[in-house]
C-alpha cells in the first residue's frame, strides 16, 4: 500500500522540514518530492504535512506517519537483504557527540548491530569540534555532531535551538559575570556561547570545563552556574534559563551526519547506519523512556 520510495522521501522532509533540502538530500527534484508527498497523502487519505510559502510542518497524522514509515522501511530492508543474500561487513569507525549520551542513540545502534552482525563497529563520543577534526584527519568513517556555522557539510538530522539551561534555583547576579559551565575548545557549543556574550557586551567567567556531558550536568545541577545545550536534549534536574535574566539569544544549531573519505571496505556499512540514524532522527530529542 505505501510505496518505500515515498516513505523515504516522506521521512527525508520531515527530518529537514524542507522540501527543497529533501530533495538536496535524495538527490531528486524538488517537484518529485512533492508528488511523492502528495502521493502518499493520497493513499493514506489524510494530510501529512501542513505548508505554506513560509514554513513546513508535520500535522498530527503526519507524526503518526513517522513511526509507521520507519517500521516499515525496516522491514523492507531487512527483506531486501535477506532474498538478494548480501551482508553488510567491514569496521566501521562511527563517531557521535556527547550531545548524544541520554537520547535514543543506543536504541539506534542496539538496531544497527541486530540488523549487521558483521559489521565491527567501533564507537569515539567527543566533542563535536573534536570529531570534525578527527573525521578530515581520516581517523573516523562516519560522524554525528553539530555543525559548524561556516560548515556546509553533512546530512542533516535535527534542527534545534540552543537555550541556556541551570538548576531550577539557580539565579543570575546581574551585577557579576555570567558564570559559565562549558565543554572545553574546540567545542562548538563553548564557541557560540562565548560569541553571544561578547556581542552583547556581557561579562563572564568559566567556572567549570569537563569534556563529559556527565560532568557539565553535574556541575549545572550544583547550582555552579550555566550552560548553553540545546532545547530539546534538556537533561533531568535541569531547567531553561528564564528570558528574564537577560542572557543573549543562542540561534539554532544543526545535527548533521557527515562522510569521511569513503573507502570501500567501509561504505556499504557507513551507508547501512547512515541510513539508520535518518530513520530514527526525529526521536534523537527524546531520552530513553520519555516523550
Amino acid at each position: 500500500m505505501y510505496d518505500p520510495s515515498q516513505l523515504r522521501t516522506f521521512l527525508a522532509v520531515a527530518q529537514a522540514l524542507s522540501f527543497t533540502q529533501a530533495a538536496r538530500r535524495l538527490g531528486l527534484r524538488q517537484s518529485t518530492v512533492s508528488q511523492h508527498v502528495r502521493r502518499l497523502e493520497e493513499a493514506t487519505g489524510r494530510q501529512l504535512f501542513s505548508r505554506d510559502t513560509h514554513s513546513v510542518g508535520l500535522t498530527e497524522d503526519g507524526e503518526a506517519m513517522l513511526g509507521f514509515a520507519r517500521r516499515i522501511l525496516e522491514v523492507h530492508e531487512q527483506a531486501t537483504a535477506f532474498f538478494t543474500g548480501t551482508r553488510v561487513r567491514g569496521r566501521l569507525r562511527f563517531g557521535a557527540s556527547e550531545d548524544f549520551v541520554l537520547t535514543r542513540l543506543p536504541e539506534i545502534l542496539e538496531g544497527f548491530r541486530y540488523d549487521h552482525p558483521e559489521v565491527d563497529l567501533e564507537l569515539t563520543v567527543e566533542l563535536s569540534g573534536t570529531l570534525h577534526e578527527q573525521l578530515t584527519a581520516g581517523n573516523l568513517d562516519l560522524v554525528l555532531a553539530k555543525r559548524r556555522p561556516e560548515d556546509p557539510r553533512g546530512e542533516p538530522v535535527w534542527h534545534d535551538d540552543l537555550v541556556w539551561i541551570g538548576a531550577e534555583r539557580f539565579r543570575l547576579d546581574p551585577g557579576r559575570p555570567v558564570p559559565l559551565i562549558v565543554y572545553p575548545p574546540p567545542g562548538i557549543t563553548r564557541a557560540l556561547a562565548l560569541e553571544a556574550l561578547e556581542r552583547q557586551g556581557r561579562e563572564w567567567r568559566v567556572v567549570c570545563t569537563s569534556g563529559s556531558l556527565n560532568g557539565l550536568i553535574a556541575a549545572a545541577r550544583a547550582g555552579l552556574g550555566v550552560m548553553a545545550h540545546s532545547r530539546g536534549l534538556i537533561p533531568p534536574g535541569l531547567v531553561r534559563v528564564p528570558d528574564r535574566a537577560g542572557l543573549p539569544e543562542l540561534g539554532r544549531v544543526d545535527f548533521v551526519l557527515v562522510h569521511g573519505l569513503r573507502r570501500a571496505s567501509t561504505q556499504a556499512a557507513a551507508d547501512a547506519l547512515a541510513a539508520a540514524i535518518l530513520n530514527g532522527g526525529m526521536s534523537l530529542g527524546r531520552t530513553p523512556g520519555g516523550r
